[in-house]
């Protein structure tokens, strides 16, 4: 099955967003190739833009507060697992401590860095990396694979609280969800939501299918349309009957 998951508000489209980057830098973090670290280091300036929302980390120390409220309630309940919820709340403890413990500006080591701002507004140009445009950059990608390591885990390690802080509220909110099968008829599906209120859904249906998802949902309403899943001409919308797993998420 191929899950694709749709955020209903703009927090969790940032979480979502973010979460993506994260996954991303650190893929790119993992190897030695200077072309892999220049790829981490433009996600990084990636994150910082996305992060830069004021009230994130006010954001995510409320909703992981809130969580605790919640759960906190559940010990000693015999039909709760008392070290699985031990775990849960000591992760959101040791998070939340590491959100209130950020100074400043979400980045604001990154935008203090003058060779970084540089070369954040250099990759910004199409092409603009290039070693006669910036060849302290240049010279930085020839340095030995640890030396680059070590700059990417110091400019990194400030936003870890954030992606710490990420990881639980998702991880919470996607196991919330409840699914169901349906069936969308001649490729299209509706649903009335009614005020039914949720952060986030997701479709899932056999990666053999050659269709994806086409979703638009607020709080009154989802539509879904199944379309091929062209690479070379426009998609076309998709005729058949289609099978699908329908979640919805809400924390």
């Amino acid at each position: 099955m191929i899950s694709y998951e749709y955020p209903i508000n703009e927090r969790t489209r940032t979480l979502l967003r973010l979460e993506d980057l994260c996954g991303r830098v650190n893929f790119f973090l993992t190897q030695d190739d200077a072309m892999a670290h220049h790829a981490a280091l433009t996600t990084l300036f990636e994150i910082i833009d996305v992060a830069s929302r004021a009230d994130l980390k006010t954001d995510l120390m409320q909703e992981l507060e809130r969580q605790k409220q919640i759960l906190a309630p559940l010990r000693n309940n015999p039909a709760v697992s008392e070290d699985a919820l031990e775990v849960v709340l000591n992760d959101i403890e040791k998070a939340s401590s590491g959100l209130f413990a950020m100074p400043g500006k979400i980045g604001q080591h990154i935008r203090d860095n003058e060779w970084l701002m540089n070369i954040k507004q250099r990759t910004g140009i199409p092409g603009g990396a290039c070693e006669f445009d910036l060849p302290s950059y240049h010279h930085w990608l020839n340095q030995m694979p640890e030396k680059r390591m070590r700059d990417m885990k110091q400019w990194l390690s400030p936003l870890a609280p954030i992606e710490n802080g990420i990881g639980i509220v998702l991880k919470i909110l996607r196991e919330s969800g409840r699914t169901l099968k349906y069936v969308a008829q001649h490729g299209c599906f509706q649903q009335i939501l009614a005020g039914r209120t949720a952060q986030m859904l997701s479709v899932s249906l056999d990666e053999n299918l050659p269709y994806i998802p086409e979703i638009s949902a607020n709080k009154y309403a989802l539509n879904i349309r199944f379309v091929t899943a062209e690479i070379q001409q426009r998609p076309k919308s998709c005729e058949n009957d289609i099978e699908f797993k329908l979640s919805f998420y809400n924390l």
